[in-house]
């Protein structure tokens, strides 16, 4: 039987988990084994700087901290070596640095995530990774909306342009 000293920590494990999860826009969890220490270090780099949370966790410590939540699913797939990549504001930037990595590294898996407090299967996380970054989509959004208001000045320009020369 465990000591009091180890319950006790092992229970401040899970209720820290616990708090990052609910706490967390997104999640991805994967099955790391096989990969190198470098590839390891690099993958970590990546993550970090896009403002992702990454850390191989217990599969039992993870079982408790998501028991009785809606994530409670996400159990079936709790075997092996776990890590989570967590993200409080990107929807997608873990999934696609995950994914992109999992596509060159045949031992390294995504194994199942979650999305606004509800599990996702893997073809969801895949659909996330193809999606262009917040930066790009703003871009996009804010191009599509230029659009028109640049045609607009351009034509009261040549409007003004012709009035211009009419009265010469």
């Amino acid at each position: 039987m465990p000591n009091a000293l180890v319950l006790e920590k092992k229970q401040q494990q899970v209720a820290e988990l616990a708090e990052k999860l609910s706490a967390a826009v997104t999640g991805v969890l994967v099955d790391y084994k096989g990969i190198t220490v470098s590839d390891d270090t690099k993958l970590r780099k990546e993550l970090r700087e896009a403002g992702i949370d990454y850390f191989v966790v217990k599969n039992t410590i993870l079982s408790r901290a998501i028991e009785g939540t809606a994530l409670d699913e996400m159990k079936s797939v709790l075997e092996g070596t776990t890590a989570i990549a967590l993200s409080n504001e990107d929807y997608t930037a873990a999934a696609r640095i995950l994914s992109k990595y999992a596509e060159s590294h045949e031992n390294f898996k995504v194994k199942s995530g979650f999305l606004d407090g509800e599990v996702v299967d893997v073809a969801t996380i895949d659909s996330l990774a193809k999606l262009p970054s917040k930066e790009v989509l703003l871009a996009t959004v804010c191009s599509a909306f230029q659009a028109p208001i640049a045609a607009f000045a351009r034509a009261v320009q040549a409007i003004v342009d012709k009035d211009g020369s009419d009265a010469e």
